[in-house]
Formats: C-alpha cells, sequence, structure tokens
C-alpha cells in the first residue's frame, strides 16, 4: 500500500483542451480558488474512485487536493469541513460512528459510486481439498490445526482486515463458536502478500477480503459460507440462528457511497454536481487496479490513460455538473 501525502496540482495543459470542447463549462468553473480536499483511505481500489473523479475535476479547472485519511478517523474531518468528499464509504464496514457523523447534518451521501461491494471471508481454493466440508464455515473448527501457527497455537489463524477497519469478524469468530483467533492484517498489500506467498506454498489460509478486487481475475479463491445475513443479526440475538448471540450471521451486502461535506454545495457546486453524478463499475475499477497493483504501474498515469480513452463517459459526467 502506497504512503501517501497530500498532492496538489492541475492536469497538463493538453488534457484541459481536450476536455474542455465541453460545452464552454471552463467559463463557469472553478466558483472558488480554494482547493477541494478529497480523502485518500489504505486501499488502491479507494485511490482510485478518488482520482478518477479528483483528475476531472482538475480538467474542470478546480484544483484539488488529495490528503491522507484513515478510514474511520476521516468522518471527524468530513463533519468539520477539513474535508470536502470520500468517495468510497462502504455501508457494511463504516461503523456506527457514521451514523454519528450523518446526525451532525454536515455531510451529505451524494449517492452510490457504482460500484457493486461484497465483503468475504476467503480461502484458496485448493483449501477444499485441505480442509474437507468446506466451503461451509462448520469446516472450520475440524480444520484448526491445519490454520493453527506459532502465534495463535492450539487456534487457527484467520487474517483480518485492519484493527482501523473493525473488530467484527473476531465478534463473528465467537458467535459462530470457531477456535480461531483473529490476527489484523497491516492493510490491503499485506492481504494481497499473504494470498500470494500462500499460492506459492499452497500454504492453509482463511481470510478476509472484499469484492471488487483484481485478486479474483489472478487467484482461485473461494467464498466461505457462512449463515445468511438477516438484516439485525448483528444487533439483536434473536435475529440469526443462535438466539443468544449477535454477529452469527455472513458479512451484509452493502453500498459503496460518496459523501462530501455540505458546504461543498455552496462554494463549488459544479463540482458537488460532478461527484453526484460520477460513478465507475466494478471491471473498470478492476482494470486499473491491475495495472497499478499487479503491473507496478503509477496511480496518476493510469487514471489519467483512462479517462483519455473514455471521453464519452467523461463528457457525460461534466455536462450534468454544468447543468
Amino acid at each position: 500500500m502506497s504512503v501517501w501525502k497530500t498532492l496538489t496540482g492541475s492536469v497538463a495543459a493538453g488534457a484541459i483542451a481536450a476536455t474542455f470542447a465541453i460545452q464552454g463549462a471552463s467559463a463557469q468553473v472553478p466558483e472558488s480558488n480554494e482547493p477541494i480536499k478529497l480523502a485518500m483511505n489504505e486501499w488502491t481500489g479507494q485511490h482510485i474512485s478518488t482520482v478518477v473523479a479528483g483528475e476531472v475535476l482538475k480538467r474542470m479547472g478546480y484544483t484539488v487536493e488529495y490528503v491522507t485519511a484513515g478510514y474511520y478517523p476521516q468522518l471527524t474531518a468530513l463533519v468539520d469541513g477539513d474535508l470536502d468528499g470520500s468517495l468510497e464509504i462502504w455501508s457494511s464496514n463504516i461503523g456506527e460512528g457514521f451514523d454519528e457523523a450523518m446526525a451532525t447534518g454536515n455531510i451529505s451521501i451524494l449517492g452510490e459510486s457504482g460500484l457493486v461491494p461484497q465483503e468475504e471471508w476467503v480461502v484458496p481454493t485448493y483449501m477444499l481439498e485441505m480442509c474437507p466440508g468446506l466451503p461451509s464455515w462448520e469446516a472450520l473448527n475440524g480444520c484448526v490445526d491445519l490454520f493453527s501457527t506459532p502465534d495463535t497455537a492450539p487456534s487457527g489463524r484467520f487474517l483480518d482486515y485492519p484493527a482501523e477497519w473493525g473488530d467484527s469478524n473476531a465478534r463473528r469468530i465467537e458467535a459462530l463458536g470457531l477456535d480461531y483467533v483473529s490476527i489484523p492484517s497491516g492493510g490491503e498489500g499485506a492481504l494481497i502478500a499473504e494470498m500470494k506467498s500462500a499460492y506459492d506454498r499452497k500454504a492453509p489460509l482463511v481470510m478476509m477480503f472484499w469484492e471488487p478486487h483484481w485478486m479474483w481475475a489472478q487467484y482461485d479463491m473461494t467464498r466461505v459460507n457462512l449463515p445468511e445475513h438477516v438484516e439485525g443479526c448483528e444487533t439483536d440475538p434473536a435475529v440469526g440462528p443462535d438466539p443468544e448471540v449477535v454477529y452469527d450471521c455472513d458479512w451484509a451486502p452493502g453500498s459503496i457511497w460518496k459523501v462530501v461535506n455540505n458546504d461543498l454545495q455552496n462554494t463549488h457546486p459544479a463540482a458537488w454536481k460532478l461527484i453526484e453524478a460520477y460513478q465507475i463499475s466494478n471491471l473498470e475499477q478492476a482494470q486499473m487496479m491491475s495495472e497499478i497493483d499487479d503491473k507496478g504501474r503509477d496511480l496518476m498515469e493510469v487514471v489519467n490513460e483512462w479517462l483519455d480513452a473514455h471521453p464519452d463517459q467523461v463528457n457525460a459526467w461534466t455536462d450534468a455538473a454544468m447543468m
């Protein structure tokens, strides 16, 4: 995972000229020279979601700053106006703090990002032979020795999200009666590295992961089937298969939102509309992710190359922004 510093800049003159054949929009924006500050979180897909929107805003004439922000701490910055927007908020794992942030009245959801998300427990598909009964979660306790490591023995090791992304899997493991220890990873890069290493060695691994992601195209992974998610199972013991516990269910299918500070509508109204109109698909994001994470290419180069190759899509967003 790249370590991001605050980046500010304007797009090259040629790209501005190419985009602003867009119906005279350059005469009306930017409405302010104040920078638009967009949050950069801890994973490549979020970087892409943010920079695609940010680079289009630059092409419209805005100054954009990409600001490193932890996934949960960014909510305070959004509420306070220290950040103007965050382009990939997952409904399934943003936590209770999001409701509190929304209750302030200082931020708004500007629709969904276009991505179709799913968070899930996964194993390399070769594990189906090593641990009979997989992909059912109930097989895991029969394979504890297989998944045990020196730092978790005699329990099995479950490789989890970074600690700052929440601890719901620790509660899920306990609720399901699994003899496993949730071990937080160092972030997206660490999760990818562990999957690659496991495949190279055909080693046991059970871990948390998500879609969309380019890893699904590179590695044969299988989702672990947990008890079906039922609305309320995270908070009400009566919901779910065990009436005594919460979190005895799978991750909820979710939405991915674009969230902005409300002041943006007054200070940069066309930017507000651009963010509202902007969407990318799982496939579009995955293709760019593959170029960056798998081939080692520069994020800005990949994003601007993609924008140059999709003028109709860019024009549709900017036309909507100027309405």
